[in-house]
């Protein structure tokens, strides 16, 4: 997907020793507040960004709509995604998983396909759920490391809201988190 689109957030990351070249492999940390609450990541703060042992650097990332670049038309996404889409999904699935993990119960499916419908409308939003938040901050770290035009990332979004919306068998299940992030990813 091309170069690189916020060098100060390269810059920052190396310097803590964060190899940038996977993004797939960096992950959103979920931060905890009194009792163990998850509290949402707030756009004018920085984010904190994992690497593969847990070493957090608190990173200011760009608002989404300033992060898209270029024009590229993304591929049918159907079935599966071509292989240069799958960090970027990898990224939002993981942070989706980490998330629940997090929580300590899988979220719903009509939950997830709302907040992705969400995610993709109004990218620069707010969400009185916190997982949007950590979807926003990963969109928001992939997109500071890769070239992603506006149509691309409509368009991964728009895929995971269909996935989810597929498993959704009633309003309480939890197929999505079940089927797809806790087999990929063992949140």
């Amino acid at each position: 997907m091309g170069q690189v689109m916020d060098p100060k957030v390269i810059t920052m990351l190396e310097r803590a020793g964060i190899d940038t070249a996977s993004p797939e492999l960096l992950r959103v940390a979920i931060v905890l507040g009194e009792q163990g609450r998850i509290l949402p990541l707030g756009q004018d703060w920085p984010v904190p960004i994992l690497d593969g042992e847990d070493q957090a650097v608190w990173v200011p990332l760009l608002p989404i709509s300033q992060l898209w670049k270029g024009s590229r038309v993304p591929p049918d996404f159907s079935f599966a995604p071509p292989p240069e889409y799958e960090p970027f999904f990898t990224l939002l699935e993981a942070t989706a998983a980490d998330y629940c993990s997090a929580l300590g119960r899988p979220e719903r499916d009509k939950e997830f396909e709302r907040i992705y419908r969400r995610l993709r409308r109004r990218p620069d939003g707010e969400d009185m759920h916190p997982l949007f938040s950590y979807l926003q901050a990963a969109s928001r770290l992939y997109l500071s490391l890769c070239e992603v035009s506006q149509a691309e990332f409509e368009a991964v979004v728009s895929r995971l809201r269909r996935s989810a919306r597929t498993f959704a068998l009633s309003l309480l299940s939890t197929n999505y988190h079940r089927l797809v992030l806790e087999d990929l990813y063992q949140a």
